[in-house]
C-alpha cells in the first residue's frame, strides 16, 4: 500500500479514535500503526506518518507528552537535581499547555507522578514538615 493511501487511512482511523477528545494514547497509537506495519510499511515512516498526520489534524499524541515530560523531569534531576513543588507545577503548566485543554490538569499530574515513578525520576526536594509529593500522590488517588 503506497504511503498516501496509509496517510488517508491515518486520517480516518485517527479521527475516528478521537473525534471525542482530539487525544491519542498510547493505546490507540499502537492499534493505528499496526495497521500501517500489516501493510507492510515499515515502523519508523509509519511513526512519521502518524506523526504528520495527527499535527496536520491537530491531535494531541500521548506518547509525544509523555516524552516531553519524561526530558523535562531527567534534566530537573540531571546531575544530582531534585523537583520541588513550584517545579513540578511548571511541568504541570507546560505539560498542560502542550495538551491545549484536551487533558485535565488531575490527569496530568497523574501522567507527570508515572512518569516520575517509572523512570527513576522521582527525586524530591521536601519541607521540614510536610511532603507535598506524597500528599499529592495520596490527594490523586496513586499512593
Amino acid at each position: 500500500m503506497p504511503l498516501d493511501a496509509i496517510k488517508s487511512r491515518f486520517v480516518q482511523e485517527i479521527k475516528s479514535r478521537g473525534r471525542d477528545d482530539k487525544y491519542i494514547d498510547k493505546n490507540e497509537e499502537r492499534e493505528i500503526l499496526q495497521i500501517a506495519i500489516q501493510q507492510g510499511i515499515g515502523i519508523e515512516t509509519a511513526r512519521a506518518a502518524f506523526a504528520g498526520v495527527c499535527e496536520q489534524e491537530d491531535f494531541v499524541v500521548e506518547s509525544v507528552l509523555l516524552k516531553q515530560i519524561q526530558e523535562k523531569c531527567g534534566a530537573a534531576t540531571a546531575n544530582g537535581g531534585m523537583i520541588d513543588q513550584a517545579m513540578f507545577e511548571g511541568f504541570v503548566a507546560s505539560a498542560s499547555k502542550f495538551a491545549r485543554g484536551r487533558k485535565p490538569d488531575a490527569e496530568i499530574r497523574k501522567l507527570i507522578i508515572t512518569v516520575m515513578e517509572d523512570h527513576g525520576l522521582n527525586r524530591i526536594s521536601t519541607g521540614w514538615f510536610k511532603n507535598w509529593y506524597a500528599a499529592l500522590k495520596r490527594e490523586l488517588g496513586i499512593a
